[in-house]
């Protein structure tokens, strides 16, 4: 009977090392990266008299920089267009496959002028690999949209640029 119950223990104790081996697989594979972006600066409506930046306002740029340690890659989109005085400036960001779409909104505009602003952008879980980046900017109608692709196993840093002429750009 000794026997029975020394067997019974040993299979057991193994039946709760598997089951703990298993949960801790189980938590490890829940730690991967979580996708989530967000608008973590904007500057103030850029008049045309001034020279907050080097960028030429005929140029729509997006300055980017990956902390592969972080997994974190920060997008400064300068020059985008906006109302010149809207309420708030807000981005809503989305991973597909291996396109972030990051869309520029406003929840506000109020005035009857529009002017250019620039943006700085946050996007957490990211790896490094390659990616396409596509911008929605809801005052580049019918001008070169903000598409390019990244290899961020390669270039951590670097630079994309556009022109545009019409207003609020190049006026």
């Amino acid at each position: 009977m000794k026997k029975l119950f020394y067997l019974f223990g040993v299979f057991s104790l193994i039946v709760l090392i598997t089951i703990s081996c298993e949960k801790e697989n189980e938590e490890g594979n829940i730690n991967q990266l979580v996708f989530s972006g967000q608008l973590i600066n904007n500057s103030t409506c850029k008049k045309k008299t001034s020279n907050e930046t080097n960028t030429s306002d005929t140029l729509s740029c997006v300055e980017y920089t990956f902390d592969n340690i972080n997994n974190k890659l920060v997008l400064k989109h300068i020059n985008t267009g906006f109302n010149c005085c809207p309420d708030s400036l807000y981005v809503q960001t989305l991973l597909n496959g291996d396109t972030i779409i990051i869309q520029e909104y406003e929840a506000n505009a109020p005035c009857n002028c529009n002017c250019l602003y620039d943006l700085e952008i946050e996007l957490n879980g990211i790896e490094a690999k390659k990616y396409q980046i596509k911008f929605i900017e809801p005052y580049a109608i019918d001008q070169q949209e903000i598409i390019f692709n990244l290899d961020l196993k390669t270039n951590i840093e670097g630079d994309f640029c556009v022109t545009r002429k019409r207003y609020p750009w190049g006026n």
